[in-house]
């Protein structure tokens, strides 16, 4: 009787946030392409894109990402317990090995229970220990078995820290961050004038980051409006978030004429960014995507005062932006905390409206797209897995 030649490989994956969850996702769907023969059985913590691409739920993780000192102190039991429903589930299934992805201050912590249990832990896209709490790559260095880096700086940044399990794979958003369609049928879809400029407002991924970025967007673009009245407005909402979240910030203390020129848009990130003639993005992923798209943009963040005077504190990176990190110097204008107010930022949108600066950042944008490395980033870390992971 002919032996049955199909694999089986077990693998626990986690990752809690919305981008960690898109770049599981897509690694998941590399890792069986590059191994057709081999059965996988992947279970762990999934947002809604690794649920649809068949990775068994042990936990939710769509409702996991918080950002602060209060936020992270009233979740304390959730995530506690999601910890315990994660490690019986280990214990259970007998993982080959363990992904985690991102999400520092929760997967940090599980890398080290699964280590001292004898789980080889594989960690994809690095914890950004350049930018703060760098001592925690001590933890890295004895918890995590392989380290796939994304972004071109990172190896170099381990490997003085006697880290040589470390492997740049290139950036997953490479060749995927595509507009469906362009300009014209954008602005045909949300009723804008495509001859006249559009300016792109990206507030963040999280609750909170709605609440405290996007009213000081809309007081720049009110500013702008008054001094520039043909330009239009796309707030762009997340994936995770729901539009609401957005229209009940807008529907505050604005009078009709502005809200008529603001177009709420949903599912359509990418495409916001490559129709848009500038952008404020909120510190995060979604700077890389205008970078790609080759969006002139300025970056912004705020934290509540509370978690500014605390943890910002903390932040030893000399760049906010990935994008200012990536090229080395201050390419985007940053605009963090108090300096994030109307009059700044309506000034430096303004002034990435004009051509020759806009053509110039356009320009720069691309040389950072470039140092981002080729497309295949999923597939070259899923083919260092495969190599990884004993037989």
């Amino acid at each position: 009787m002919a032996q049955n030649s199909t694999k089986l490989l077990r693998l626990m994956i986690v990752a809690g946030e919305a981008s960690g969850d898109a770049h599981a996702a897509a690694l998941v769907d590399a890792l069986r392409a590059a191994a057709p023969e081999t059965q996988f059985q992947v279970f762990g913590a999934t947002g809604k894109q690794m649920r649809a691409a068949d990775v068994d739920s042990i936990v939710r993780a769509d409702d996991l990402s918080i950002l602060g000192l209060w936020e992270i102190a009233r979740a304390l039991p959730k995530f506690w317990s999601v910890f315990g429903e994660l490690k019986r589930a280990a214990i259970k299934r007998k993982p080959d090995a363990a992904i985690l992805v991102d999400w520092p201050d929760f997967n940090l912590r599980l890398a080290h229970w699964l280590h001292r249990r004898g789980i080889k832990v594989i960690y994809y896209v690095s914890p950004q220990l350049w930018a703060w709490r760098s001592y925690r790559a001590r933890n890295v260095r004895r918890d995590v078995d392989l380290l796939l880096s994304i972004l071109p700086f990172e190896k170099e940044w381990y490997a003085r820290r006697g880290m040589t399990h470390v492997e740049y794979v290139g950036h997953p958003l490479v060749g995927e961050v595509n507009a469906r369609y362009g300009r014209s049928e954008f602005c045909r879809r949300h009723d804008l004038d495509p001859s006249r400029p559009i300016v792109a407002l990206l507030p963040g991924s999280r609750h909170k980051e709605l609440i405290r970025i996007l009213p000081p967007m809309l007081d720049a673009a009110l500013v702008i409006s008054k001094q520039r009245p043909e330009v239009q407005f796309a707030v762009v909402v997340a994936p995770n978030r729901d539009p609401n979240e957005a229209d009940e910030i807008i529907c505050g203390g604005y009078d009709s004429s502005f809200k008529n020129s603001l177009r709420v848009v949903h599912h359509e990130t990418r495409e916001a960014l490559a129709a848009a003639d500038a952008a404020a993005v909120a510190s995060g992923t979604a700077t890389l995507e205008a970078a790609l798209v080759g969006t002139p943009l300025a970056i912004v963040y705020k934290e509540s005062f509370l978690n500014w005077h605390i943890l910002g504190r903390l932040i030893t990176a000399e760049h906010y932006g990935l994008v200012n990190l990536i090229a080395g110097r201050r390419l985007a204008t940053e605009l963090i905390q108090d300096d994030l107010n109307a009059e700044a930022l309506a000034r430096e949108l303004l002034a990435l409206l004009d051509p020759t600066r806009n053509q110039s950042m356009r320009e720069e944008l691309q040389a950072v797209a470039d140092k981002l490395g080729e497309p295949g980033a999923s597939r070259r870390a899923a083919q260092a897995i495969l190599q990884f992971i004993p037989g």
